[in-house]
């Protein structure tokens, strides 16, 4: 895929081999554009396949783990295409809009899926497509956001995964809010020739630009994983909030379910999603898949890190379930302690020491 347009605006930082801005010179104060006023972001990066056809939901529902014979026109949800031991290969954003249903997924997967679908086509009436080259994705973020598309002459659906058709082609579609302090987050999919001429409608609205960077700590901080960066392949819907917003427990056979439903039924999953506070010492980031060890043992995988405008350096990681409250962790050179969030509830004395151990990390951030 080609850089996007909106790449080439002054400041546009592009990190090496990839095609949109990770931020436009100020990587903290487009957080906290997104966290307190509106911005947009370039996520035209996403791949974008379309399924079109009279059996496209009896298809999709009985290839996904999410319930989807009767998905409403005009909304979404997500889904999972499992391998038949139960690990996730793909995660989709699924959009179903006059008579097609659209999903976005994880950048450079798109063929991999099509693949998939296409062999999975018999004689049904579906006619699964990429269609990449022709749609981009972008995303409006912030408590403001709705007032930006209502300046903009753009419909703002109210409801999560609630999505209206824009005029020229495309949709709006509000996802589940990001960050802490409840950003509002919704996509736009429009014509990638476009892709400029609404970006600058945005901006008119009233919405500043933002990086990459500065949507990927509203999303950690709001501990929403993503395909690749946050998994690996043993990775399985239970270990991750995808058990709750893209698997469905209670519908038909699909494949790997029997692991999906061994597991929830046990109760116990072999690894749990956390948020990690790393001290910051180092100043270079680790990189997806950076071991998380207690002591010399190997306990976990970090997934994506990113440096957030009030938490510091934090990282999402998938971390054994023997890995208690109170271990001591470390991410490559750095320090890391459990978001006291993430540390079960049972003990009030425990999330209150898992408090202190938060800020003596951050303390250490902060008077290097």
């Amino acid at each position: 895929m080609t850089t996007s347009p909106l790449a080439a605006r002054p400041g546009a930082v592009v990190a090496e081999g990839a095609t949109v801005a990770a931020h436009l010179g100020d990587p903290l104060r487009e957080q906290r554009l997104l966290a307190e006023g509106a911005g947009w972001v370039d996520r035209s990066d996403r791949d974008v396949l379309t399924v079109p056809g009279a059996d496209r939901l009896t298809w999709l529902h009985s290839l996904t783990s999410q319930h989807l014979e009767r998905l409403a026109d005009g909304t979404g949800t997500e889904a999972l295409v499992l391998s038949p031991h139960g690990h996730v290969e793909h995660h989709l954003v699924l959009t179903e809009l006059g008579g097609t249903t659209w999903a976005d997924v994880e950048p450079g997967t798109g063929a991999a899926l099509l693949t998939f679908l296409q062999r999975m086509v018999f004689m049904l009436r579906v006619e699964p497509a990429l269609v990449t080259d022709a749609w981009a994705l972008l995303s409006l973020v912030g408590p403001r956001a709705p007032e930006v598309l209502t300046a903009a002459s753009l419909p703002a659906p109210e409801a999560p995964h609630a999505v209206a058709a824009l005029p020229g082609g495309g949709w709006v579609r509000r996802m589940p809010s990001l960050g802490d302090g409840g950003a509002t987050a919704l996509d736009l999919l429009v014509p990638r020739a476009g892709l400029v001429a609404v970006a600058d409608a945005l901006t008119a609205a009233g919405a500043g630009a933002a990086g990459l960077d500065a949507y990927e700590a509203l999303r950690v901080e709001a501990r929403r994983p993503r395909l690749g960066l946050d998994t690996d392949h043993r990775t399985i819907p239970n270990e991750l909030e995808w058990l709750t917003t893209a698997v469905h427990l209670e519908k038909g056979c699909y494949r790997g379910q029997e692991t999906v439903a061994r597991v929830h039924n046990l109760g116990r999953p072999p690894r749990r999603l956390v948020l990690l506070h790393l001290d910051g010492v180092s100043e270079e980031l680790p990189v997806p898949g950076t071991q998380v060890r207690s002591g010399a043992r190997d306990v976990g995988r970090a997934g994506t890190v990113v440096r957030h405008h009030e938490l510091g350096v934090v990282a999402l990681a998938l971390v054994k379930q023997s890995v208690g409250p109170d271990a001591e962790l470390t991410v490559g050179g750095s320090r890391a302690v459990v978001d006291p969030d993430d540390v079960p509830a049972t003990v009030d004395d425990t999330r209150a020491a898992a408090r202190d151990r938060v800020r003596a990390v951050r303390s250490a951030t902060i008077g290097r």
